[in-house]
């Protein structure tokens, strides 16, 4: 479901011609060039099949409250629009609904900025009643400081907002408290989803499996790691954002009976403020795991770049590295890299800690992975001494898939073991 309208003027359509625009501050810095950005941005216009015919890029030495660009630059951008035939123009920063509205005056095209794109692939791809909820949650709190166009498109569209009030009311006002009551039930529905989910998260813990949760950038290949490492099926193509909705499966690691494996939404540089917010929820699952793989394209050039970005996002929901489940660094797509580099990247991972080269096209480095896995899984345990019940089944069914049984023996009706078992592990054990 998209979060535009394509049926009338205010909305995007797959094949329609773009000018997209990327703005760089003077003093500005950062890991990434603006060629760089300049490709990203136009991944993301390609991901929903956006045309886009022209590229530019812009110096500021001064943001313009207004239309953010100078007048020159603004005029250069209508020009170069009409003569591409362009009918959108994709701005690759965030827009104050003024500078929006200013620069669809002066270009006679529709402008979207890149909160606005993001939406509108995340409204696509989110395939789950909950990733739809939240998209749309997303959707109004960005639109609620812009109401620059008519939001009764949308009502009849989604099923309804509820009524636009009485004849007093004027249609800016009308449109605040729909969007507002709208939020409110949302947030609501979101509520029970999350206290479901929790409810969930409370039975895996007490199950005998460990959960380990892949993050990483969009497209770093994390659907194509969780497909070999599961044999699952789970989209996965070369475009950014080809998952939204988080997908787990058994997966085989070695010394467990079993384990499951979370794919969840990658992450993007300058992630809108909405989404982070909107997709709290769904990172819950992050935070609740045995252990993160953060999975990196290090045949990238921008690679360190979009570590970082993943690493802010995650320190920005509570989990830094000091205080989150230990994670490992997947680096993947060594496949695409020359003999040089690969060497290169082979030695240098295997000076590092916590950091395994893999293919998921190929296959290579996946046994590596799998073992690293498991020691990470097994670290810091200790052994404990333990007497259960000899039928006891289930809590001895725990304990050979979640430990390493060092020892047992049978006295009468009671069962003797010696069993390592990680600090996460002996919590979770005592809690059942």
């Amino acid at each position: 479901m998209s979060v535009f309208n394509r049926n009338d003027d205010s909305g995007v359509t797959r094949g329609e011609r773009a000018l997209l625009v990327v703005p760089e501050r003077v003093g500005e810095g950062g890991l990434r060039s603006i060629e760089a950005r300049v490709e990203e941005a136009a991944g993301l216009a390609a991901a929903i099949g956006i045309d886009v015919v022209a590229k530019r890029s812009y110096r500021l030495r001064q943001v313009r409250p207004a239309s953010l660009f100078g007048k020159g630059q603004a005029e250069e951008i209508a020009t170069i629009a009409e003569e591409n035939e362009a009918t959108l123009l994709l701005v690759d920063a965030a827009l104050s609904p003024v500078q929006q509205k200013t620069l669809e005056e002066l270009t006679k095209c529709k402008v979207i900025d890149r909160t606005g794109l993001i939406l509108e692939i995340f409204g696509e791809r989110a395939a789950t009643a909950e990733g739809r909820l939240q998209v749309e949650l997303a959707h109004l709190d960005y639109q609620a400081g812009r109401l620059v166009r008519s939001w009764t498109h949308l009502e009849r569209q989604r099923g309804g907002f509820g009524f636009l009030g009485g004849p007093g009311e004027t249609q800016i006002e009308a449109d605040r408290r729909m969007i507002r009551d709208r939020m409110a039930r949302i947030r609501k529905e979101l509520a029970q989803v999350t206290r479901t989910r929790g409810l969930h998260r409370d039975r895996r813990q007490k199950a005998p499996w460990p959960v380990i949760a892949l993050v990483g950038y969009t497209n770093a290949g994390k659907s194509t790691l969780f497909n070999r490492m599961t044999q699952a099926s789970v989209m996965a193509e070369d475009l950014l954002f080809a998952t939204l909705d988080p997908t787990m499966r058994h997966v085989k690691i070695p010394g467990f009976d079993k384990a499951i494996l979370s794919d969840t939404v990658g992450f993007v540089s300058n992630l809108p403020t909405e989404l982070v917010a909107a997709f709290r929820a769904t990172l819950e699952e992050v935070e609740s795991a045995d252990l993160i793989l953060h999975v990196r394209d290090i045949s990238h050039p921008d690679s360190e770049a979009q570590a970082a970005d993943v690493e802010a996002v995650l320190a920005s929901l509570g989990l830094d590295k000091d205080e989150s489940p230990p994670r490992i660094e997947v680096w993947n797509k060594i496949d695409a890299l020359d003999d040089e580099n690969r060497a290169r990247i082979l030695t240098e991972a295997a000076r590092k800690e916590r950091v395994v080269p893999v293919s998921a096209i190929t296959g290579d480095g996946i046994d590596d992975l799998r073992e690293v896995i498991a020691g990470e899984l097994h670290s810091g345990a200790q052994t404990h001494q333990l007497t259960l019940e000899a039928g006891d089944g289930t809590r001895a069914a725990w304990l050979h898939a979640r430990g390493e049984v060092v020892e047992q023996r049978s006295e009468g009706d009671r069962l003797h073991l010696a069993v390592k078992l990680s600090p996460e592990n002996w919590a979770r054990f005592q809690r059942l």
